[in-house]
């Protein structure tokens, strides 16, 4: 019974601020989330970055080693994808190729690993959302467009983050209290309002191909936390390190694939890119519980 309270501990609070996100966007359909998308990719995602990947709460090495096995993960995420999208006689694979291989780890899974293992799941966690903000600057840009852009990533505050975290935790140099302090306070405000804007966004995204959707939402949420359980295999993860890596790689598509989608790609793909995102989220309600009751129980 234990194990059951702390599944809700831990799922709870993420699916009612979503929720609440829903009711806002519901009631109405005109509010404004661009105040939300500025101050979480400028000012929040940054301070995220910086709190979490400190070493107070994981080491250089440990940086290092999660950075490499969850790069091994989203190449076999990326196989998956292209199998997927190639059975169902995609046209352009390339640009419907994101919303598989980068999935809603900072959104979501950031903050169910929070809650599931405490400040060391968020330095794990934040390792996989650092390596996934970076692909969707680099990789999810090239796929988007077909071509690379640096400006794209010169332009992004939490690529300077990552920079400024890799460099504390290489020199083991820990953060004045003031400052940890104003990026705690971010931070949280941070999970606040882009959960709350996950739910808004339900409300908006719509589903244009309901089977297509489906079909590939199922490698991303059923697929992908099969993919982590075996690489958990092969690398011999444990504990904490082993229920972060399972639970990330069980997330759905991320919001932002759309966003960068939209930027870069034609309307029809884009609207594929929202239906998975939609569907996969929609089905993650389902498949998270599962999933992170499987890690407390035997990765703790």
């Amino acid at each position: 019974m234990e194990l059951y309270f702390k599944l809700l501990e831990v799922i709870f609070p993420v699916f009612f601020v979503v929720g609440i996100g829903f009711y806002l966007g519901k009631k109405n359909s005109k509010i404004d989330t661009s105040f939300i998308t500025y101050f979480a990719g400028n000012i929040g995602t940054p301070s995220l970055i910086i709190y979490a990947l400190n070493p107070a709460n994981i080491s250089f090495e440990i940086f290092k080693s999660f950075f490499w096995y969850y790069l091994v993960a989203i190449a076999l995420f990326s196989i998956v994808g292209i199998f997927f999208l190639f059975i169902q006689n995609t046209k352009d694979i390339i640009r419907e190729l994101p919303p598989f291989i980068m999935p809603n780890t900072g959104n979501m899974g950031l903050p169910i690993c929070l809650f599931a293992y405490g400040s060391q799941g968020l330095g794990f966690s934040a390792t996989i959302s650092a390596l996934i903000i970076l692909c969707h600057f680099t990789l999810g840009v090239f796929l988007a467009a077909r071509k690379f852009n640096i400006s794209v990533i010169a332009q992004s505050p939490p690529f300077y983050a990552i920079i400024i975290s890799v460099i504390l935790l290489y020199y083991d140099l820990r953060l004045p209290i003031f400052v940890e302090n104003t990026t705690f306070l971010l931070m949280y405000a941070t999970i606040f309002l882009i959960l709350m804007s996950l739910g808004i966004a339900l409300t908006r995204l719509k589903v244009f191909s309901f089977k297509k959707a489906i079909f590939s939402s199922i490698a991303r949420v059923i697929l992908g936390p099969i993919i982590g359980y075996l690489l958990i295999l092969h690398f011999g993860l444990e504990g904490v390190a082993a229920g972060v890596f399972l639970i990330q790689c069980s997330m759905p598509s991320a919001i932002l694939n759309y966003l960068v989608g939209s930027i870069y790609s034609p309307k029809k793909i884009v609207d594929n890119i929202a239906s998975m995102i939609v569907v996969s989220t929609l089905m993650s309600f389902i498949t998270i519980p599962l999933v992170v009751f499987f890690a407390l129980k035997y990765f703790i």
